[in-house]
């Protein structure tokens, strides 16, 4: 399975932090934002990562990111002209995804929780598509997903003015090798977009949709708006204070994985001087 991050759109709604630079290059309390989601991809078990950014914003993500070597995986970069949707970055993507499976995030989702690395390798492998469910208390600003009471999904219904749930979908699809000519097939909608509700309410129809309620162990924030950038950058610091360590380090991801040795951890370590970021990664070693 291959991995894409879509690090796109235009970012208006967190304006004016991102008139200077990308949203997902904004600090998510102590790391870029765009750790957190490369983090989650790596803990899926993916070595070959896509990042989509707009044209003139590419440079930064290189310059961070590099070409991956230095956390033993592969990332390459694309560019998404204008943001026509999230469907659009399978598109976009479909040379990298060759006949692959792939898994597409959402560059300004965080996910975090016990046994999240065992759950989402789990996704690899499997026909159709799997999504997640996450209770809110706001459905209606996402996709909404519907149950019968069997506990199957029946329905998604993007943003509605009266959800059927409280049930959404967060920003981080699997999806087999079917998903790029499904793509295809979409009409754009009535705002120009083509639809990632609309590519899984095909998938649905298919009875090939799958998916998995995360439970009160895992945790989804969305870095949208400006207080919901507050609130995650929040609850990072929260998570960090009572485990006592960090979380989604790309770093420590691939050196717990065993892609990196210690020296190269420590390497990495000596990027970053006497901060704490490079503290944490030497204190790892002992």
């Amino acid at each position: 399975m291959k991995g894409i991050i879509l690090a796109g759109g235009s970012g208006t709604r967190l304006a004016p932090l991102t008139l200077p630079t990308s949203k997902q290059l904004l600090p998510v309390y102590d790391k870029p934002m765009i750790y957190y989601p490369l983090s989650t991809l790596m803990l899926a078990g993916i070595r070959e990562v896509l990042v989509i950014t707009t044209p003139h914003e590419q440079e930064q993500f290189k310059r961070l990111l590099s070409d991956g070597s230095q956390w033993g995986i592969s990332i390459s970069y694309a560019i998404q002209e204008k943001p026509e949707g999230l469907a659009q970055a399978l598109l976009i993507g479909e040379s990298f995804i060759g006949t692959d499976s792939v898994a597409l995030i959402l560059g300004d989702n965080i996910f975090y929780g016990i046994g999240m690395g065992t759950a989402l390798k789990s996704m690899s492998g499997r026909e159709g598509a799997t999504v997640f469910a996450y209770e809110v208390t706001n459905p209606q600003e996402y996709g909404v997903i519907e149950f019968d009471t069997a506990g199957k999904a029946i329905s998604i219904e993007e943003k509605p003015k009266s959800p059927r749930s409280n049930f959404v979908i967060p920003g981080l699809y699997f999806y087999d090798n079917q998903a790029v000519e499904l793509a295809k097939s979409l009409t754009p909608s009535a705002r120009g977009e083509l639809e990632i509700t609309d590519l899984h309410n095909l998938y649905l129809s298919n009875s090939q949709l799958n998916v998995e309620v995360l439970d009160s162990t895992k945790t989804w924030l969305d870095t949208g708006t400006i207080d919901s950038l507050h609130l995650a950058a929040e609850g990072v610091r929260k998570i960090e204070k009572e485990i006592g360590r960090k979380i989604n380090v790309p770093e420590e991801v691939s050196w717990r994985l065993g892609l990196i040795s210690n020296d190269q951890l420590l390497q990495e370590a000596d990027k970053y001087g006497k901060s704490g970021y490079g503290d944490y990664l030497r204190a790892l070693i002992s």
